[in-house]
């Protein structure tokens, strides 16, 4: 079972991931994660992605998907594997699906936390007295609120016509959440 999962920074994607891992024994993959990996490792593509990033640029579409590849095309992997804010784009979604055709696969279940402006400031108010993260004020989390809603309808839409799509109220309990996801989960499964 391969499931991509959206929400707003801070909607708890990362959160309700591990537990989708936990629970299910998948692999989640995060491209934040990916492109850190490939630095720490100085590989070569890890050296190129370092050079745009600290020219303040997006890694390209291509980078990404090549990164994303790698794991799709490991049989440990096949049909395991949680999208944890992949697809961001029309493009790479698009890319995605072709992807996973050439390997066989599918996407079997697509979710989108929902998760309200207001209860995001909330959340990252909080977070950022226990993280003290740098990337958690309030003007940032409006902007990078309503630009992640701006460039996600595409990729929404494009997974509601193929009716992968479920919305999860994103709001309540990390636990209540979860069972949420996981009622749906086993759904597919079952």
């Amino acid at each position: 079972m391969n499931i991509v999962i959206f929400g707003p920074p801070g909607a708890g994607k990362g959160t309700q991931s591990n537990l989708i891992v936990k629970k299910f024994k998948l692999h989640q993959l995060s491209t934040g994660e990916l492109l850190r990996k490939e630095i720490k490792n100085k590989t070569s593509l890890g050296n190129q992605i370092s050079f745009i990033m600290k020219d303040g640029n997006l890694v390209s579409d291509k980078i990404v998907g090549d990164l994303i590849e790698k794991y799709i095309s490991n049989k440990i992997f096949k049909s395991r594997l949680i999208f944890d804010g992949y697809p961001r784009n029309l493009v790479q979604a698009e890319y995605l699906e072709s992807l996973l055709k050439k390997y066989n696969q599918k996407i079997d279940l697509v979710l989108k936390l929902s998760v309200p402006l207001e209860i995001i400031k909330k959340r990252i108010l909080e977070r950022k007295n226990l993280e003290k993260r740098t990337d958690d004020n309030e003007d940032i989390a409006i902007k990078r609120f309503q630009t992640y809603e701006n460039n996600i309808k595409p990729v929404i839409n494009f997974y509601k016509q193929s009716n992968l799509l479920k919305v999860v109220n994103g709001e309540g309990p990390i636990t209540e959440i979860s069972d949420k996801i996981s009622g749906l989960i086993e759904g597919i499964k079952g």
